[in-house]
């Protein structure tokens, strides 16, 4: 069955022909996101089921310029990292909530993914799950450009070209650009996975799902 949006028919005047684009997944996220960190092995699944259906990551911004803190957040925090553990097996540490000088801000995170994407899009997906894994199981400080510079070494990345693109106008830019586009598409919750075929856009799952689920979903509109 078809779950088809119907608000992204009015993107068909602002983008290139469905028609003329290839079959493709998208999926919505944001690596400070914990549903997203515990979706991170569903959504390897799903490629290893899928290998030759194309992923584009769009970073949606679930905090983008946020201003509490980690300590402000912490009960709130806890309660979902807490059932996005049980749900997922994924690993959090709680230590970080503590810190009451983390400014909860997800743009960072998101504008090193696509700075990643930038210098080698075939480490996009690694790169997001890198953060993760640095913000909710190592407790690193993902606002600060040195936890990524980090992960960027982890990678063979060129630190100072990693830098200079990070602070750049352009990745700036194009950070905002994902946002917006997740906007325009109606996009509020996340994790969220979209097919873009011939058809046009079908919204396969939003939130956390299983990779066996969605499986059978793409398998219905493939």
């Amino acid at each position: 069955m078809k779950f088809l949006y119907l608000t992204f028919i009015c993107l068909m005047t602002t983008f290139v022909s469905v028609q003329d684009k290839p079959t493709k997944l998208i999926y919505f996220g944001d690596p400070m996101c914990s549903w997203c960190y515990g979706f991170a092995p569903e959504i390897t699944k799903i490629q290893e089921a899928y290998p030759d259906l194309e992923l584009e990551i769009v970073l949606g911004g679930l905090r983008p310029n946020g201003t509490e803190t980690m300590a402000e957040l912490n009960d709130f925090l806890k309660h979902h990292w807490e059932d996005v553990g049980k749900a997922s097996g994924q690993k959090f540490s709680y230590e970080i909530l503590e810190d009451e000088t983390f400014v909860y801000n997800t743009e960072p995170a998101s504008r090193a993914v696509i700075v990643a994407r930038t210098i080698n899009p075939d480490i996009e997906l690694a790169f997001f799950k890198a953060i993760q894994t640095a913000f909710y199981a190592d407790n690193k400080n993902t606002t600060e450009l040195a936890t990524f510079l980090e992960i960027a070494e982890t990678f063979d990345l060129d630190k100072e070209e990693f830098e200079r693109l990070y602070n750049s106008p352009e990745i700036i830019n194009e950070t905002k650009a994902d946002v917006q586009l997740a906007n325009r598409m109606s996009i509020r919750g996340f994790p969220s996975l979209v097919l873009q075929d011939a058809d046009g856009y079908t919204l396969i799952s939003k939130g956390y799902m299983k990779a066996e689920y969605i499986n059978e979903l793409l398998k219905e509109n493939l």
